[in-house]
Formats: C-alpha cells, sequence, structure tokens
C-alpha cells in the first residue's frame, strides 16, 4: 500500500507501519474526514523535535582561543581603556 493508509488499514496493518517508519520511510495515516497523522521513527522525531540552540548557547560553543594567542579583548579594565570624545553637534 506504500506510505499512505486509511485508518482500517493502518489498525490492521500497524506492524508494517512501525517497520516502515522504523526504517526511515515515515508513513501517513488519513482518518474520516480530513484529518491525518504521520508515523515516524524515534531517531526522526527526536531530531525533529529538538530545540533549537539559543544565541548565548550558540556563542559558549564558540572555540576557545589557545593560550599562545594575543586576547584582542585585553583591556577589560575600564580606567585602561582609551575614551575618546564623540561631537554630536557635527
Amino acid at each position: 500500500m506504500g506510505s499512505n493508509w486509511t485508518l482500517k488499514d493502518a489498525e490492521t496493518e500497524f506492524v508494517a507501519i512501525a517497520e516502515a517508519a522504523k526504517a526511515g520511510d515515515p508513513q501517513r495515516v488519513t482518518m474520516p474526514g480530513d484529518g491525518a497523522v504521520v508515523v515516524v521513527s524515534a531517531a526522526d522525531y527526536d531530531r525533529l523535535s529538538k530545540r533549537p540552540k539559543t544565541l548565548v548557547e550558540h556563542i559558549l560553543e564558540f572555540p576557545k582561543l589557545p593560550d599562545d594567542c594575543q586576547d584582542l579583548f585585553d583591556k577589560t579594565e575600564p580606567l585602561l581603556m582609551d575614551i575618546r570624545e564623540i561631537d554630536f553637534d557635527e
């Protein structure tokens, strides 16, 4: 029957549906009216339902600089930073 099933057929062929879904072939089961469900493998479900990383999580995963690299942000103390004047009247 392929990957499209009626609810009646799905009731009798659930093992075949589950095996096909586990093999990576999503199975669509149509229900009376206009409803439908899709049976997918647990691995596919986990991949699809995984929460995307936040910006903070993404930034925290950035590779660390090697110890012998110069840190571009050495000046972290406010008193050591160069202050420049900005003329807003121009």
